[in-house]
């Protein structure tokens, strides 16, 4: 049977986090470079990249660095010079969007193509894997069927698919309404968030039929239920969004989509994880307490109107019951669900705003809010948004993940010698000259207990019978193989096992197998002759490559030359669906004219136009 291996790739916004996601169960970890990360609040330094590899390294877990904004033409020569100290530091891949990065002198190192490509296409995904890149980041609006579709036509390149956290309301790469009303390009890693904004919603009248929501933001994403259809879909890597979330974000949703694949590996011989060791928590995953707007699969299993967030931008949390009565300093609720000191709670108000508060003390199900008690209508759902005991767990030390090793022990005509084999099929020898001495008691459990002592190291002894770990090729354990019954002491034996776990360790370093790409040009055809604006080319090198590729007419990036009247965000979310209206799914007919406008707290106005050919929702200045 052939195996697939499976990547959970999960989000660093620093060192601190990325040490945690391996911990927590990552296969792959992805942080933003020193510059040009789509993030420009989450760069890190070169030094904490390095350590960051030397970590994840041991337990064959994978460094991806985001390199992906669109770049100036004088910023190539200091991204050539970056990816070469990224390279040397031993980073496994890097994200891009910028075709320009391809004309530079480039080391061997893969490329990724990522999803501010707008990678939704067969065509598109086929013509980068031939281009030379080793990964692809799909749309997040895509189907289970496109999914499928596109690793039908592309089966021998990696698709990576995201599967929880934030979702951008445009396809990602095609938004510039940042750009347009800020001077903040999402393509340079400068998002405005014009998307989590308040507006009201005109029609072509004057007519107010929304006032003041949410209209562009949207719930979370959240696959954990649906991680067997994408895997047989053929998604290959399954990403976790969040370079700026909090480490104890990384933490809890890293270890239950790592609970989650274990379960499916368990039963689906077919599909193995992608790195080493075995993971333990101290903890129990729970999605709905770390942040979320509310979840949505999107647009993976079609059309579905709760997908949007309306009311608010900000995470609601768990839903932990309703609001009885209020009396006095304290409000009473009904619910399942028990309360903490400390929590932080939330509810929607008479007019849809949000509303919160911290409980300064729990009594049953009597809430002592600390400082004014809220004026929340009966019957109204609480939710908490922070849970002070989870949160607590989660500060300290809540998970460790150890490589599975097996020992043997034998004598030699010198002395001894131990051998240590890893699960991954790493073997060290060391001989130890010593003298040999009887001892009065039988020694075989002494000598393994002394052996299975790897406290603080990244190595547990296996039972016997072998690993969980789908790449073992040993079956780990303690094999005492001596002539006689000699006497070695606890001290000696703690010192040889001190020195094979860094022998073994150091092994483990040599021997980790890192991809290595050398970028040859190409000349085959773009799937377009011609680009406008949205192929978001800066530079003269991103220009040549396409060129080099059949495009005849290449238009400069919007955030080079602004484009009147140009459409600003490209939406599957659509608001005409949204209110029921769609022609196409639901038959429907709007009792307003149109063209709509959504008109912000500020007056600035933005037209709407729907495209039902195909599917998309316009903004448009």
């Amino acid at each position: 049977m052939k195996q697939r291996k499976i990547e959970l790739l999960a989000p660093a916004k620093n060192l601190e986090c990325g040490i945690e996601a391996v911990n927590h169960g990552a296969d792959a970890v992805y942080i933003g470079a020193p510059k040009f990360g789509a993030r420009a609040a989450a760069v890190n330094s070169l030094e904490d990249i390095a350590a960051l590899v030397a970590y994840a390294h041991l337990y064959n877990v994978r460094i991806y660095v985001t390199v992906n904004t669109i770049l100036k033409e004088e910023e190539l020569a200091e991204t050539e010079k970056m990816i070469w100290e990224l390279y040397r530091i031993g980073v496994d891949a890097l994200i891009v969007q910028d075709m320009g990065i391809t004309r530079l002198n480039l080391p061997p190192i893969p490329l990724h193509g990522s999803t501010q490509m707008d990678n939704r296409t067969p065509e598109k995904v086929r013509f980068l894997a031939d281009a030379g890149f080793r990964q692809v980041v799909l749309a997040r609006e895509l189907s289970l069927q496109e999914i499928r579709r596109i690793h039908e036509a592309c089966p021998e390149t990696p698709l990576e698919v995201f599967v929880h956290g934030a979702l951008c309301v445009s396809y990602s790469g095609q938004c510039y309404v940042s750009q347009a009303c800020f001077g903040r390009s999402a393509n340079r890693g400068e998002c405005a968030q014009f998307c989590r904004l308040p507006f009201s919603l005109v029609d072509a009248d004057g007519k107010t039929i929304v006032r003041d929501k949410h209209l562009l933001s949207l719930k979370d994403l959240n696959q954990s239920e649906v991680l067997e259809d994408l895997l047989d879909a053929g998604a290959s890597s399954l990403k976790i969004e969040g370079r700026l979330k909090d480490v104890s974000y990384v933490k809890n949703v890293t270890a239950a989509y790592r609970s989650k694949l274990d379960a499916i590996f368990a039963r689906r011989k077919e599909y193995v994880r992608a790195s080493s060791g075995t993971c333990r928590f101290d903890f129990t995953p729970r999605l709905d307490k770390s942040f979320s707007r509310g979840f949505t699969h999107y647009f993976l299993q079609g059309r579905d109107r709760e997908i949007s967030s309306f009311d608010t931008p900000k995470s609601l949390g768990e839903e932990m019951g309703t609001m009885k009565e209020q009396r006095g300093n304290y409000l009473t609720v009904a619910g399942v669900k028990p309360f903490h000191n400390g929590d932080g709670v939330c509810f929607l108000d008479e007019q849809g705003r949000l509303q919160g508060f911290r409980i300064n003390r729990v009594d049953g199900n009597k809430l002592y809010p600390a400082g004014d008690v809220p004026r929340i209508k009966p019957r109204t759902r609480l939710f908490r948004n922070f849970d002070q005991e989870f949160e607590r767990i989660l500060a300290r030390k809540s998970a460790e993940r150890k490589i599975g090793v097996g020992w043997e022990l034998a004598d030699t005509p010198s002395g001894f010698a131990l051998t240590a084999a890893d699960e991954d099929g790493n073997r060290i020898t060391l001989s130890f000259p010593y003298p040999k001495e009887l001892a009065r008691t039988p020694q075989p459990e002494n000598l393994r207990t002394q052996l299975g002592k790897l406290g603080n190291t990244p190595f547990e002894v296996m039972p016997l019978g072998g690993t969980d770990s789908p790449s073992a090729t040993t079956a780990p354990a303690i094999a005492i193989n001596l002539s006689q019954n000699w006497f070695i002491p606890a001290s000696v034996i703690a010192d040889w096992r001190r020195q094979a776990i860094d022998k073994l360790t150091a092994a483990r370093r040599i021997t980790y197998r890192r991809e290595l790409h050398v970028w040859k040009p190409t000349c085959h055809r773009f799937p377009a002759t011609s680009l406008t604006y949205l192929g978001n080319v800066m530079n003269t090198a991103a220009r040549s490559f396409y060129q080099a590729h059949g495009v005849a007419s290449v238009e400069p990036a919007y955030e080079k030359q602004a484009v009147p009247e140009a459409v600003l965000m490209f939406c599957k979310h659509c608001l005409r669906y949204s209110m029921g209206w769609c022609p196409t799914y639901q038959k429907g007919h709007s009792p307003y004219r149109e063209p709509y406008y959504l008109v912000g707290t500020d007056g600035k106005r933005f037209r709407l136009t729907f495209d039902c050919k195909n599917c998309q929702m316009k903004v448009s200045s």
